[in-house]
């Protein structure tokens, strides 16, 4: 901001100076247009309330649909519970034996039976097939942990990217007043003969650059923005303004520590857990079809009117013979075997996919970080003292207003480096809260606060 306040003063110098000088002015209507280059019109997200992140945060795992479609899973799931493990529905019987065919209405003659029948699984089996159903449920609420976590960091990493575009327009305004004083001085300077042309038109493209920057902030906020309202369960075209400040922490947690938290935290990870635990119920289940269901009948039976009892009841008993049918019984275990041993080896396979994860967002971060801090420690009080520098010369004609500029853009352009650095720090801590599972809160650890 030194800086910012410096330019201004040697450029208003400028102009005051080359204004007593100054005859008629010839050729400068290409330089009078680059005001247009530079509009000042209010945007539509000024006037919307700021947004922090954990206000988005909050909004999105209230609205998203996508939770919502992950939360009537688990619904789903809970409501097949009490289905899973009762009984199957009672049967009711009527059979009519020894009707006669020349009268068939002639029930009397007949033997009539009515009764009720109910089938009864194998010990065990309700109990398995209700933890089979439970496991689901565990599934689904793993998964929707999952939905939430991936939203959750979709959101952060939307908030980053409109939270940084936001940063750099404030960068692109403070030097937009630079770049009106440019302009005038070199008009002025170019009127007197003071500058050669060829100067002025490299002044033009250094100046024509900071829109080039505008149409660029302007296209990643637009974007941004969409993305972020979308995620809110909003329409896209929604005003939004976001408030925030980046951080830097000074240290990140080790390798071993994030691998141990994941295991705790991953939902995905506790969702495939589940499935393997589910697996092993259902093999169980599986080995259970070798013992037997029964199914026990009462019933009443009223018979022909010749009988001497006409009244009787009956009980009746039945139960499947599994070991007949062994065949088709071992093929199931052996499906429910092979189901079981894959979803093993899901688990080990995500557990390395998720050690990978960590280990590369954390390498990711790490480079980020250590960028962060070169361009805050080393590139950004080099590129400010070059621009005292080159405002000192300046102001004592001893270099010319496009090496004046040159710093400017030097300073402007490190800026936007530095701005880019924060920000993708902060996107590969996010990274790691989808690797890990779990939030890794900046204002836990020693950080830097970073300020445009």
């Amino acid at each position: 901001m030194k800086a910012f306040v410096c330019v201004v003063c040697a450029l208003a110098s400028a102009v005051s100076a080359g204004v007593c000088r100054a005859q008629t002015p010839v050729g400068t209507d290409g330089l009078a247009g680059f005001a247009a280059l530079f509009p000042e019109a209010p945007r539509a997200e000024a006037t919307a309330p700021p947004l922090t992140l954990d206000d988005a945060e909050r909004l999105a795992l209230a609205r998203s649909p996508e939770i919502a479609v992950a939360a009537r899973r688990v619904a789903v799931a809970e409501a097949h519970v009490p289905v899973a493990g009762a009984l199957d529905d009672p049967m009711a019987m009527y059979r009519g034996w020894g009707i006669p065919l020349q009268q068939p209405w002639n029930l009397n003659d007949a033997q009539n039976m009515f009764s009720i029948s109910q089938t009864f699984p194998g010990a065990g089996k309700r109990a398995l097939r209700t933890s089979v159903a439970e496991s689901d449920v565990a599934v689904a609420k793993a998964q929707l942990d999952e939905v939430r976590l991936e939203v959750r960091v979709r959101v952060h990493k939307a908030f980053d990217d409109l939270l940084l575009a936001e940063n750099e327009m404030q960068i692109h305004y403070q030097h937009v007043g630079i770049a009106r004083q440019a302009i005038e001085a070199a008009r002025i300077q170019y009127t007197v003969g003071k500058v050669p042309q060829q100067d002025i038109l490299k002044a033009q493209v250094a100046l024509t650059s900071l829109a080039e920057h505008m149409i660029r902030f302007d296209h990643d906020a637009a974007l941004a923005r969409a993305r972020l309202n979308t995620l809110l369960g909003r329409d896209p075209d929604t005003p939004v303004r976001v408030t925030g400040e980046f951080a830097v922490v000074h240290s990140l947690p080790e390798a071993r520590t994030l691998d141990a938290t994941a295991l705790k935290s991953r939902p995905d990870l506790m969702a495939v857990e589940q499935a393997a635990v589910q697996s092993h119920t259902e093999q169980a289940l599986a080995k259970k079809a070798f013992t037997p269901d029964f199914t026990v009948s009462a019933g009443y039976m009223l018979m022909p009117s010749s009988s001497d009892f006409r009244n009787n009841y009956m009980v009746e008993g039945s139960m499947n013979l599994p070991w007949l049918n062994r065949r088709k019984h071992n093929a199931e275990i052996a499906e429910a075997t092979t189901r079981t041993t894959e979803q093993d080896a899901e688990l080990s396979a995500l557990r390395n996919v998720a050690f990978g994860q960590i280990q590369d967002a954390l390498i990711e971060a790490q480079a980020a970080q250590q960028l962060a801090h070169m361009y805050h420690d080393q590139l950004r009080p080099q590129a400010e003292a070059t621009l005292q520098s080159s405002v000192i010369a300046y102001e004592n004609d001893k270099t010319s207003l496009l090496n004046l500029l040159d710093s400017q853009m030097t300073v402007i352009n490190v800026d936007l480096a530095w701005l880019d650095a924060v920000a993708d720090f902060d996107t590969r801590l996010a990274d790691l809260e989808l690797a890990t599972g779990t939030t890794l809160n900046p204002s836990d650890l020693p950080a830097t606060e970073v300020k445009p």
